[in-house]
């Protein structure tokens, strides 16, 4: 198993779902940003970084004003080839759900700290800078995240 994707591929059966196993491979850096309708609708945000799509689940959906903080979610890496995926994760399957393209483009990185990442999007809906900032206190709060878009 591919280190950075063990927790991925450790919870799919690749033989029921059509997601992609491992692969894909981008020169320019980029973001996605899928809709996914599985037992609670949510969006997800993935940003290429470390040569895997470093991935959160953001439950309202990313915010496209200023002012607005959502909680996202930190989940498992993705494979690259992901920045592709779209279709039906069938049930009883991790994720259930139809899953969609929302938004996709160029992402840079502006800043990256163990708290703290701030990043521009240039997609055909999202665009701007955005902040991901991850929640201070207790190590169960470790995955939680705020992702809000700033000036």
């Amino acid at each position: 198993m591919n280190a950075p994707l063990k927790e991925y591929q450790a919870k799919r059966d690749f033989s029921r779902t059509p997601e992609p196993a491992s692969g894909g491979e981008s020169d320019e850096p980029f973001f996605v940003v899928h809709d996914h309708h599985a037992s609670s609708h949510h969006h997800d945000l993935r940003l290429l970084l470390d040569g895997t799509l470093k991935s959160w689940a953001v439950p309202k959906g990313v915010p496209e004003e200023l002012k607005v903080k959502r909680l996202a979610v930190q989940t498992e890496d993705h494979p690259v080839s992901y920045g592709d995926f779209e279709g039906e994760i069938p049930e009883g399957e991790y994720g259930a759900g139809r899953v969609e393209i929302f938004d996709k483009g160029g992402f840079q990185l502006l800043e990256r700290r163990e708290d703290t990442i701030v990043f521009k999007l240039d997609g055909k809906r999202l665009k701007g800078t955005y902040a991901l900032v991850r929640f201070k206190g207790k190590e169960s709060s470790a995955k939680n995240w705020l992702v809000m878009r700033i000036k």
